[in-house]
């Protein structure tokens, strides 16, 4: 019986992917439903929370969160994690924003940012692979040296620098959409074109539902999680640059925080912390509904220590969804 009704559900799940969109609604009801719930919830207990200017800047300060998340959801689909991603940031921005303060030209500094973001992240997935040390280890330690680098680097002071690019790609706009906004949903695309269209994409897949099996497929394990390490530190780095582009400085203390945003995105978006089952557009609703929360929490004027409970109670509630649709797939 269950057999035949397992059937008749996959062959309503096929049908369902002639029509995208209709699949990725359906495929993603139940967070979809909580996003609605809470924007419903907000605009009837706050006056502008619906308004156009609002609404754009929730999407605009999402940009940040969502990108990095992207990123996250690779490590967490091989069944790793990355701690590292807001000192990423941090690192990016400042070393982007003092090469300009050198006098080398806007194009090449956003570039070595960008390949500082990558460059960290290769050298956590190095080390995670030919180290054999958990995850959760080396991007801690990571963590803790990109900060203090960072600090190095400013002297514990922020940094200002007003440049006409810098701004276009924080602050500026392409019609009638922010630039930040842009750069996420051409990320949101990338990532997930390189998740569900790609032999690489596969391979994150197998490696995250079953390592061993992977293995034994001859696919090249330690190859594969250095890319994905590399892919989470070039998006952290891309956010540090959007954000020195946005605040027009770098701080050393930007991005803490954001590791523990990124991952509830993910865990929210379906993501399974065992690895091997997610997706980029359930990431991509998971980090809405943290932007949602938070910008919606600030407009009632919840205090930022109630904010913390709240997103924490959020995670949890997430987490033990996770573990009740591995039982019921069990």
């Amino acid at each position: 019986m269950n057999q035949v009704l397992s059937e008749m559900e996959r062959k309503k799940s096929d049908s369902w992917r002639k029509w995208p969109v209709v699949h990725y609604v359906v495929s993603n009801s139940g967070i979809l439903i909580a996003l609605v719930s809470l924007i419903v919830f907000f605009a009837l207990t706050t006056s502008t929370f619906l308004s156009t200017s609002n609404v754009l800047n929730v999407l605009r300060q999402i940009s940040i969160n969502a990108i990095i998340a992207f990123g996250m959801t690779f490590t967490i689909l091989i069944n790793g994690i990355d701690l590292s991603v807001g000192s990423i940031l941090a690192v990016s921005q400042v070393i982007t924003i003092g090469l300009l303060f050198m006098g080398v030209p806007i194009v090449p500094a956003l570039i070595v940012g960008l390949l500082i973001g990558a460059v960290l992240g290769l050298i956590n997935g190095f080390v995670i692979t030919k180290g054999k040390i958990p995850p959760f280890i080396v991007t801690l330690s990571m963590m803790i040296m990109a900060r203090g680098f960072a600090y190095v680097l400013t002297g514990g002071r922020p940094m200002s620098f007003n440049n006409e690019i810098l701004s276009f790609i924080g602050n500026g706009y392409i019609g009638p959409i922010p630039v930040p906004i842009l750069i996420m949903v051409i990320c949101l695309i990338i990532t997930s074109f390189i998740l569900n269209k790609t032999k690489f994409g596969r391979h994150v897949y197998a490696v995250g539902g079953n390592r061993e099996a992977a293995r034994f497929s001859g696919i090249q394990i330690s190859k594969i999680e250095m890319l994905v390490y590399t892919i989470s530190g070039l998006l952290a780095g891309l956010s540090g640059v959007i954000l020195a582009a946005r605040m027009s400085s770098a701080q050393p203390t930007s991005g803490s925080g954001f590791e523990l945003d990124a991952i509830a995105a993910v865990v929210l978006g379906g993501t399974s912390f065992s690895g091997g089952i997610g997706k980029i557009g359930g990431v991509f609703i998971g980090a809405l509904i943290i932007g949602v929360l938070n910008n919606g929490l600030n407009l009632m004027h919840v205090s930022s220590y109630w904010q913390m409970i709240i997103k924490g109670l959020v995670i949890v509630t997430a987490v033990y969804v996770d573990s009740l649709k591995k039982k019921k797939r069990a």
